[in-house]
């Protein structure tokens, strides 16, 4: 019903009659067999398939919807859900997720279908013999390589260092382990060790009860294996592979955790700052783009660099969105973009997370801060010191059932007609709420629109940098608050933050 609701979109509102959607599929339970299904319900429109020999990652189908000049894409995966779930991901011409209209067009669509039997169906033999199925194979794989490659900014590094840095990588039983594997090998890094346990995809995810990159039960083995190797690093890529979690030794041979936000604005910093002593400059138009939720720790890095800071709403669509902004207008210069989710982009190949360059990036960054007798934990701390030591969080309050989504919008109805006046001692100095298009400064009433989509998002800024953001999740019985703080050291950050978690729940459970 997806996919014919999907069909009957792109034959109405798509000019022309050649068209064409690219499918992937990740390691989850039946993935491979609602592609199958999703492929004979489109040709049976009429409308061409380009469906991956095997499972492949989201960055790939991205990259493939680009590379055909594809209608759309389709990719089948949960993500780093648990096991019991599978899910469907739509993405437009330009490789990045549907964003209005066609997102809410295409489930419309979807919603008017009442009678199976209008659902159309097709096999695999009709389809072929009509022309109208394809598979991808090794081509779009050794184009997408050399897209990463491209991306390479430190080959001299990766040259002196690649053969000595030890790299533990785990795919989580989904997508990330040949491609991730291969780039690390074809650039000559040679010691990659990869986690048997791991490794080969597994829809029933055995080794976790999840398998998601942000919880630490994710890296239990991967750090159980490095502490064996004495690695450098560990690296785990969700299912999809669009999503990365970073473990990183200091000097000391301690392991630290990279959040999201962490990882992406070490990343950041290394892409901009070398892209600068590279070339001298940077472009006059050069933008970082993060979504609402994502740290301030950005905004210290864009203004440091003298680039633009550009905030979208959650979700990885929206900084796809602002790449096709830019290439529709001649104007704007795409640097880095990343979400607090443990997702980012380097380069403008696909349009969506790449968990797979974000693996690159970060070996090459490892090795080019190791010529300079440096980990990468060493490169975070001398960031906080150049930036500001700013720290993020979010506590989710789970809420499940008819009477959880009550509560839930009961919360942000509160919220709205009573706004806090302070958070942890932080004063709110101005209320954006994204739902009504309004930022009202608390001292002067006065009111200016957000300029970005309706959402039912309430963002508090407060003094000395600190600030909380609130929304329902879009996927589970969830309200997640997000905050961020920034301290005179990581001690202090950490005592911010912690208390700023303690006045956010303080603050739920006198709403409960």
């Amino acid at each position: 019903m997806a996919t014919q609701g999907l069909a009957n979109y792109i034959l109405k509102n798509v000019p022309g009659e050649n068209h064409s959607v690219c499918i992937s599929f990740d390691s989850r339970n039946n993935s491979a067999e609602f592609a199958r299904i999703t492929a004979h319900v489109l040709v049976n429109n009429g409308i061409s398939v380009w469906l991956y020999d095997r499972l492949r990652p989201i960055p790939l189908l991205s990259f493939a919807v680009r590379t055909k000049k594809a209608t759309a894409g389709v990719m089948i995966t949960a993500s780093h859900n648990p096991k019991e779930y599978n899910g469907y991901k739509v993405y437009w011409e330009d490789g990045a997720q549907i964003t209005p209209p066609h997102d809410s067009g295409i489930m419309g669509e979807v919603k008017s279908i009442s009678d199976w039997n209008t659902v159309k169906t097709m096999d695999k033999a009709e389809a072929e013999k009509a022309g109208l199925f394809q598979v991808i194979g090794k081509e779009v794989d050794d184009a997408y390589m050399a897209e990463l490659k491209k991306q390479v900014l430190h080959m001299d590094a990766i040259e002196a260092e690649g053969k000595n840095l030890k790299i533990v990588y785990t795919p989580l039983h989904g997508t990330g382990n040949i491609p991730a594997r291969r780039i690390l090998k074809e650039l000559g890094f040679e010691n990659v060790y990869v986690v048997k346990e791991q490794e080969l995809p597994d829809g029933d995810f055995p080794t976790v009860s999840y398998p998601n990159p942000e919880a630490a039960e994710a890296f239990e083995l991967g750090l159980k294996l490095a502490k064996e190797v004495d690695a450098d690093l560990v690296l785990a890529t969700d299912p999809d592979a669009d999503r990365l979690g970073v473990r990183v030794k200091d000097k000391n041979g301690e392991y630290h955790d990279l959040t999201g936000n962490m990882s992406g604005c070490l990343l950041a910093n290394y892409e901009i700052s070398q892209k600068k002593a590279i070339n001298g400059s940077l472009p006059e138009d050069g933008a970082l783009i993060k979504t609402i939720v994502t740290t301030n720790l950005a905004d210290a890095i864009a203004k440091g660099y003298g680039v633009k800071l550009i905030e979208v709403l959650t979700g990885f669509k929206f900084i796809g969105q602002q790449i096709l902004g830019f290439e529709k207008s001649g104007k704007g210069s795409y640097l880095f973009g990343f979400e607090e989710s443990y997702g980012c982009l380097i380069g403008t190949y696909a349009r969506d997370k790449d968990a797979i360059v974000a693996t690159m990036a970060l070996c090459e960054a490892a090795a080019y801060y190791k010529t300079q007798g440096k980990t990468l934990w060493d490169a975070m701390i001398e960031m906080y010191e150049q930036f500001g030591y700013y720290k993020d969080a979010i506590q989710s309050v789970t809420m499940k059932g008819i009477e959880g989504l009550q509560k839930i919008q009961e919360i942000m109805n509160s919220l709205r007609q009573n706004p806090p006046v302070e958070f942890a001692g932080h004063k709110v100095t101005a209320v954006r709420d994204y739902k009504a298009d309004t930022i009202t400064d608390v001292a002067t009433g006065a009111v200016k629109p957000t300029g970005l989509p309706n959402s039912n998002v309430l963002y508090y800024e407060l003094t000395d940098d600190a600030w909380v953001c609130v929304r329902p999740s879009g996927t589970e019985p969830k309200v997640k608050f997000y905050y961020g703080v920034k301290g005179t050291s990581l001690e202090d950050a950490d005592k911010k933050s912690e208390t700023m978690g303690k006045a956010v729940l303080d603050m739920v459970d006198s709403m409960k």
